[in-house]
């Protein structure tokens, strides 16, 4: 009989430790290193469905380099993200927080396959499954589901229905017989990956796994799991507002700039092909404060709005408070403006918000941060025709961005009159009907507001 191994696992990061620990030296975080039983009996391994793999030893001028099927997902922005649709094989995490739309995105996606497809499902009863596909209505033939953890049980399942494409939902339900320690623990997780990762490059079958995230926001479980797999997605966004942005913080088929905005609704996701015109706000008159800002997530421009409240602080300490944006970036542009213009923000309250609760992390829209900035300061308001695109550097320049064309193309598809850009920009203005300004300083924004 084989000894009982054990282990200790950070149940936070992942991190293996061979002795118990108070503090996990990684993460930092306290008793959250526990002991697992790594191996109960030496036994081989089975269960998981043979492919044929092939062993030839190639030689490069023998590998095809043409361009590799994918599999469309009638989704859009799930294709952009993806970079074309899926490519068989491979193996796609999706992350996010509880509640924020994970599951139903899934089963939105495998109903409107035309493929045969296998829906795992270890979190929820038939009942909420029915239920759900039913408020998103519409159903799929195609489409059949397995309520199991265990993935010895779902492999021999998966070897007399063969579906086309599996999902499953999620890592942190899922156990194998050949570790002893619970489901959801960090060896459960990493070995119930690893058999689903060898069934799907040996089968050539497309697997989705949901997983959850830790209060960092990182993927819940061992970090080698992000590795392991080849697309690791972010479902991204508040409960509190419509939006959702999927985002690929991993893709080895594709880029990961690209994302997808959703929008929650009663039946479901929709996508949003135009996000520029639900961004933006519609006001009955100009108000200060705000400034229309181009953005781009990858290679989509869109247009946001940036809010701005100045105001004389009551207490001794100002406040600096922003959402959407990287508090870091205000206090460099609240220095710049001070130093670079004179105007003595110190002694303020600043709050910026970006508008349709999404995150930019676009150096572009620095300029009309600085504009909405200057326009609550000084209770003047810009004209909500005008947009802005341009970088703010510590020496008080506009920096050139990158994609202009693309971002004036933008704001002239959506009616807007003029935008401001770096004057270091090398375009045509000939080209576009929008009017285009040039800013070189900082301090010719003041003059223009």
């Amino acid at each position: 009989m084989a000894k009982t191994k054990t282990t200790y696992y950070c149940q936070n990061c992942g991190t293996q430790y061979s002795k118990w620990v108070g503090q996990c030296q990684v993460c930092k975080e306290w008793n959250t290193v526990v002991e697992e039983v790594v191996s109960k009996k030496e036994q081989k391994k089975g269960g998981i469905p043979a492919g044929k793999i092939s062993k030839k030893i190639w030689d490069l001028s023998e590998i095809d380099t043409k361009e590799e099927y994918r599999i469309p997902t009638n989704n859009t922005e799930l294709d952009r993200v993806l970079g074309g649709g899926i490519v068989p094989g491979s193996v796609i995490l999706l992350g996010g927080e509880p509640g924020i739309g994970k599951s139903t995105l899934m089963l939105q996606i495998a109903l409107h396959l035309p493929f045969h497809t296998l829906y795992v499902s270890g979190e929820e009863s038939p009942k909420q499954i029915r239920m759900r596909a039913e408020r998103i209505g519409y159903e799929n033939p195609n489409m059949k589901l397995l309520f199991e953890t265990n993935t010895q049980k779902i492999f021999h399942q998966l070897e007399k229905f063969q579906p086309d494409i599996l999902v499953i939902d999620s890592i942190q339900t899922l156990h194998t017989d050949y570790i002893e320690s619970s489901p959801g623990s960090v060896s459960q997780i990493r070995e119930s990956a690893s058999e689903i990762i060898q069934y799907a490059k040996s089968t050539g079958t497309p697997v989705f796994i949901i997983g959850h995230i830790n209060k960092e926001g990182q993927i819940a479980g061992p970090k080698v799991l992000e590795h392991m797999v080849d697309t690791v997605l972010q479902f991204e966004g508040d409960r509190n507002h419509l939006f959702r942005i999927l985002r690929a913080s991993k893709n080895r088929f594709g880029a990961t700039s690209e994302i997808g905005i959703f929008e929650m609704y009663n039946k479901g996701l929709r996508e949003v092909s135009n996000p520029s015109n639900i961004l933006l706000s519609t006001h009955s008159e100009d108000l200060s404060g705000t400034a229309i800002a181009v953005a781009t997530e990858g290679i989509r421009p869109i247009l946001v709005e940036v809010q701005a409240l100045v105001s004389s602080a009551v207490y001794g300490t100002p406040q600096r408070s922003t959402t959407g944006y990287d508090i870091k970036r205000l206090h460099m542009i609240l220095a710049v403006l001070e130093k670079r213009m004179g105007f003595k923000l110190a002694a303020k309250d600043v709050f910026l918000n970006i508008t349709g609760g999404i995150k930019i992390d676009d150096p572009a829209i620095d300029l009309a941060v600085a504009a909405a900035i200057l326009s609550s300061n000084n209770d003047l308001p810009i004209p909500s025709s005008w947009a802005f695109a341009g970088e703010v550097g510590l020496t008080g320049e506009v920096r050139p961005v990158t994609r202009i064309e693309q971002r004036i193309g933008e704001a002239e598809k959506l009616g807007f009159e003029k935008i401001f850009i770096s004057a270091h920009n090398k375009i045509n203005p000939a080209d576009f009907k929008i009017e285009i300004k040039g800013i070189s300083e900082i301090r010719d924004l003041n003059e223009i507001i």
